[in-house]
């Protein structure tokens, strides 16, 4: 629904006054400990908001506006972005400082609208003994022995997926988004693949997904207001579920159920309703973008790095040929795919998927020779890191070798590092090693258009959603 003219009139009047005041509380709250800081705050009011915003839909993303900076100020800089006083850092000792957190000297950082649809008591906002807590019944579930369950409905939904990819365009991003949506919800409340509750369920990700680094204008016709609208009823429609699992008539063994059953305990792990729904919407969003990404930018490399591709394929015609006529995948096989493991890392590496982590200063603590202070935002700038010449030589050719031996710590973040590390790791590698095993078995593809572009999200994915056209094999 679009904005009326009244609705623009009274958005117009609401920018100018949030305008204002944070033109107000800038000049009251401005940091002189700043001052040590090299970089510029950008204009009045605005800061550097403009240039930051813009930098997204381009082929480097947001790294364009860090590495400018970086060229000018060195591997720390201070920056006003988005009504936020920023500092923004890179480099492995960085690395090493923000995302192990010792002794509580960091938490993490959402934008405010980030913060309204996830909920309070969601993991990415618990810090301490709580994140731990919450953590510990999270990862059970996601284990690799928790996974076991799931992998013949992935390695099914795959099949059924690729069956109908065969001499067709299809937009990968489009493709792999539906697939891990099914995935992580049928994981997390038993949902059908198919059917009305599906359908409704992906209508309201959709909406709050798209929310979720929005305007924070919560007024009728804006996004953020669709999606807290679209959260509302998510949650009712968990509220219905879990009454039903409640008085026993739909008993499963998923996430929900999981959950549930520690509800009902009388130890420390008992979890409120509120707990459960936030959590649940934070595993959705966290299991779904960033995987989506991944398995649209491999699709992208393997098509533009045919050695790779050969390797790759090579690797799982091996494994199919080991296999017994018409029997499909099989867990130890899928977990039996060193190649494919560097493949993926390479992907995650080439592509940094988030561009960058942000953390809030506990206390007061020093990155660089450069003093921060608690309270501030500090940014790590991970695409810098991935492409840091010293650890990665020819650092933007793709190039899955590099995987062959260790690397140096703090130097590959695909799946974060420390207490916040991605807890949905094994969960993510599953799907996208399925994913890899059936599409190069049976397909070929070329891109339909040439576009480097990302869209102006926080997780990186190509703008056109990767166009291809596929074809069998044989």
């Amino acid at each position: 629904m679009e904005l009326s003219m009244v609705g623009v009139v009274i958005v117009a009047g609401l920018v100018l006054a949030v305008a204002a005041m944070a033109a107000f509380l800038r000049a009251k709250a401005f940091p002189k400990e700043m001052d040590g800081i090299p970089g510029s705050l950008g204009w009045p009011i605005i800061g550097e908001s403009f240039s930051f915003i813009s930098e997204f839909s381009s082929p480097a993303g947001i790294f364009s506006f860090m590495n400018e900076r970086q060229k000018r100020y060195g591997k720390v800089f201070k920056s006003y972005v988005l009504g936020r006083y920023m500092v923004f850092t890179t480099g492995r000792e960085a690395s090493k400082i923000l995302l192990t957190g010792k002794d509580g000297m960091v938490s993490l950082n959402l934008f405010y609208t980030g913060q309204k649809v996830l909920g309070p008591n969601s993991l990415l906002q618990q810090n301490g003994e709580d994140h731990k807590r919450l953590r510990r019944l999270i990862a059970e579930p996601l284990s690799i022995d928790g996974l076991k369950k799931y992998f013949q409905f992935i390695n099914n939904l795959a099949i059924e997926m690729f069956d109908d990819w065969a001499g067709r365009k299809v937009l990968v991003l489009e493709e792999a988004s539906t697939f891990t949506l099914k995935v992580i919800g049928n994981m997390i409340m038993s949902l059908e693949p198919t059917g009305e509750e599906q359908e409704k369920f992906r209508d309201y990700f959709k909406i709050i997904s798209s929310s979720f680094a929005s305007l924070p204008f919560n007024i009728p016709g804006t996004a953020f207001y669709r999606g807290m609208k679209a959260r509302d009823k998510m949650f009712e429609m968990l509220d219905a579920i879990i009454a039903r699992r409640r008085i026993g008539s739909d008993l499963q063994q998923d996430f929900l159920g999981s959950l549930i059953k520690k509800h009902g305990s009388d130890d420390d792990e008992k979890l409120t309703d509120a707990q459960m729904k936030d959590n649940i919407l934070t595993l959705l969003i966290a299991g779904h973008d960033t995987t989506t990404a991944a398995l649209t930018w491999l699709v992208k490399f393997l098509g533009e790095n045919p050695a790779a591709l050969d390797s790759l394929r090579e690797e799982h015609m091996e494994i199919q040929s080991k296999r017994e006529s018409g029997s499909s995948l099989t867990w130890s096989e899928v977990n039996n795919m060193p190649y494919t493991a560097k493949v993926v890392s390479e992907t995650l590496r080439r592509a940094t998927i988030l561009p960058w982590y942000s953390r809030k200063a506990a206390q007061d603590f020093e990155i660089n020779g450069h003093s921060i202070k608690k309270g501030w935002s500090v940014n790590l700038d991970v695409v810098s890191i991935h492409h840091d010449p010293q650890v990665f030589v020819d650092p933007h050719k793709f190039d899955p070798s590099r995987f062959d031996d260790p690397l140096r710590s703090y130097s590959f973040l695909g799946f974060g590092s420390g207490p916040r590390m991605c807890p949905g790791i094994n969960l993510a590698k599953l799907e996208i090693s399925i994913f890899i095993h059936h599409l190069v078995c049976r397909y070929k593809w070329k891109p339909i258009e040439k576009d480097d572009s990302v869209q102006p999200t926080l997780v990186r994915m190509p703008k056109n959603k990767y166009p291809i056209l596929v074809e069998p094999l044989h």
